[in-house]
């Protein structure tokens, strides 16, 4: 809808007002490119090419004819960017919910659907593994035909597949519509930051990252909550922890169908191209967008790179390795925290679903600190406007954190005894919370201005990974926690978090090497 009248409103505009270049002409300019500056007869060939290009012979390339053109979404008014993600933040939220709507109704699904609580632990796989197959589908569809048009129809078959989830008669519908419900809302989860850069230059984007990264991580640990009290509840049924998804998701996606215009400056640019043909009857306007791939193409191009990503780059591989295991322990939290507060502190389930506030408790300070990292981004810059980050520069909410992970999961380990106060476990869920925001949005960010238009890629590969490993580990939390105890198994996986802690710091130090060598990876000035 918004998107609609954004298209309408390029269309009124009564004259070109971006770059118009002929293949022909850009052709002539580069093979008669000064090799010098102060080379003048190259000059003056350049300009002759200039006046010579034969503009009938050729399309008219519609382009962004400045750095503050206000087609270039990074040139919105501020507020009209601050409701886009205000807007996109919702949509991640609610799609990120659906991953742990029912977690704490394990117990009353399984008895009603006759089955052992291990296998209903399927639910959430199932949806692990629909955002970790399609993560790598949707950010071609989105650079194909924009990203508003892929939130829109994703969300939409999303709603569809939370109603069929709702009306399950059995596990095996359930686990079906579970897989489509990630499958749809992995269009989202995944293609989020390229909706940031879209927006934002690089210092900004240090404000506005945290607050996606926010909707992404804490949105799981609050569902818990909601659903804890539901399942308690006698006068309602345990199914209402998926109809509160459906109805948080049918408001989202009615306030981004209103109100979320299109960001992808390609796209507006080929709107703007057909407008041009359409109000001149002139078919030579295009965009390169339209002479660029189609949906096939990028797909085929990108099918490889994921596995070379993850193989050969020593930032996708380690860091990816890193959120996989965060993400990991966030999920099999879902079901570890019936043994870890449940169990050993005789708790009901809306009492459980409320040690989840710990977690979401440590993400909101990280998001409170937001600003202070943006002042400091600025200094860092010396408040050039539209200046570069130095990439490394966003490992350091990271490097700070680090240390705290492999620090909580002993804590909450070994403190897990009926005799300790329940606030000492809370404690450490608390800082698991702030390590696991601040290493998500440093990662995120590190990757963005690291590979440039190959992060969506990079980006993308990691997410896939991530939603895979931790389906896998789901299914795998509760055995661990029964056969090994809580002590044990925040032990072993304290251990890999140990091993991994140096990493942002080793980034930090050899990062800028590893950048020179690698054929994928920019420089910062290139964004």
């Amino acid at each position: 809808m918004w998107s609609y009248k954004q298209y309408r409103r390029l269309g009124a505009q009564p004259a070109p007002t971006h770059s118009t270049e002929t293949a022909q002409e850009r052709q002539k300019l580069e093979n008669l490119k000064p090799s010098t500056d102060g080379d003048s007869e190259a000059k003056e060939a350049t300009d002759e090419a200039k006046n010579v290009a034969n503009k009938d012979d050729d399309d008219f390339v519609i382009r962004a004819a400045e750095e503050d053109d206000p087609i270039d979404p990074r040139n919105w008014p501020l507020l009209a960017r601050a409701k886009n993600i205000a807007i996109l933040s919702l949509l991640i939220f609610v799609q990120a919910w659906a991953g742990a709507d029912a977690s704490m109704a394990n117990s009353d699904a399984s008895k009603e659907f006759l089955v052992q609580p291990i296998q209903e632990s399927a639910y959430t796989a199932a949806y692990l593994f629909g955002i970790g197959t399609g993560a790598l589908l949707f950010g071609p569809v989105s650079e194909t035909v924009g990203r508003n048009p892929t939130y829109l129809v994703s969300t939409f078959c999303f709603l569809f597949f939370v109603l069929g989830t709702a009306l399950s008669p059995n596990l095996a519908s359930q686990v079906v519509c579970r897989f489509f419900v990630g499958l749809f809302a992995s269009a989202t989860l995944a293609i989020n930051g390229a909706s940031v850069r879209d927006q934002f230059r690089p210092v900004k984007r240090t404000f506005v990252f945290p607050v996606i990264a926010w909707a992404n991580v804490t949105a799981p640990v609050i569902a818990p909550i909601c659903g804890g009290w539901i399942v308690v509840r006698t006068d309602i049924s345990w199914r209402w922890t998926n109809w509160v998804t459906l109805i948080i998701s049918a408001f989202a996606f009615v306030v981004a169908l209103l109100f979320l215009p299109e960001t992808h400056l390609p796209i507006l640019l080929d709107w703007k191209a057909k407008q041009l043909r359409k109000a001149t009857g002139d078919d030579r306007y295009t965009s390169e967008h339209a002479k660029g791939e189609s949906f096939s193409g990028r797909l085929k191009r990108i099918g490889l790179l994921p596995a070379k990503f993850l193989a050969t780059e020593p930032v996708i591989g380690v860091l990816g390795a890193y959120l996989v295991l965060l993400y990991s322990l966030l999920f099999s939290f879902l079901s570890g925290f019936e043994y870890i507060f449940k169990h050993t502190y005789n708790l009901s389930a809306g009492q459980t679903g409320a040690c989840f506030g710990a977690i979401a408790a440590g993400t909101t300070l990280f998001l409170v600190l937001a600003p202070g990292l943006y002042g400091w981004a600025r200094h860092h810059t010396e408040h050039v406007q539209g200046a570069a980050v130095q990439p490394e520069f966003r490992l350091w909410p990271a490097i700070y954190t680090a240390p705290l992970l492999p620090i909580s999961l002993f804590w909450l380990g070994w403190t897990n005894q009926p005799t300790i106060s329940i606030w000492s476990g809370l404690g450490a869920c608390f800082c698991f919370g702030l390590v696991l925001i601040a290493t998500y949005v440093s990662s995120y960010e590190y990757i963005i201005d690291s590979y440039g238009d190959h992060a969506a890629i990079a980006l993308a590969s990691i997410t896939m990974v991530r939603y895979l490993v931790a389906g896998c580990v789901v299914m795998a939390a509760r055995p661990m926690y029964e056969r090994l105890g809580v002590n044990w198994t925040m032990t072993l996986l304290g251990c890999i978090a140990a091993v991994l802690a140096p990493a942002p710091l080793l980034f930090k130090i050899f990062g800028k090497k590893l950048r020179e060598k690698s054929p994928y990876a920019k420089g910062p000035e290139d964004d």
